[in-house]
């Protein structure tokens, strides 16, 4: 379900992720048109509630949050950053909503984020559950 609109789209990541937050930059120098377009930030800066998310949420996967606070997870987050970058990264947004496509990249995606943690750039906070996060942060 919707929430309260938002000044900006949002895309929020794990920060405690090293891979993640290397695509974050990624995404703010090379897909996103603009700083206006939309934000990149870590889930651990923002306030969720006000995005109608939960830690657990954006630990399991990557959020886009629309003005409008409709929240797409996971593959269809990147679809969402891809389709509001820049005009030629839409083709590969399209290809990402496309069924059976986008299946495939569920299964992708989840097992890239089930296996961060061993993958070049991968955190040990990364495989951490969220409870030892907030002990490790504490």
């Amino acid at each position: 379900m919707p929430r309260a609109s938002t000044p900006l789209p949002v895309l929020v990541f794990d920060g405690d992720c090293a891979i993640c937050s290397t695509l974050a930059r990624f995404v703010e120098r090379r897909v996103r048109r603009a700083a206006g377009d939309f934000t990149v930030a870590p889930w651990q800066e923002l306030d969720l509630a006000a995005l109608g998310l939960s830690e657990e949420q954006c630990i399991e996967a990557l959020q886009w949050v629309a003005r409008n606070g409709q929240v797409s997870s996971a593959q269809n987050a990147v679809a969402r950053t891809l389709w509001t970058g820049h005009v030629w990264w839409r083709p590969f947004a399209a290809v990402i909503w496309t069924p059976g496509i986008n299946q495939l990249a569920a299964v992708i995606y989840r097992w890239v984020a089930d296996n961060r943690h061993r993958l070049p750039g991968g955190t040990p906070a990364c495989s951490m559950p969220p409870a030892q996060r907030d002990a490790a942060h504490g």
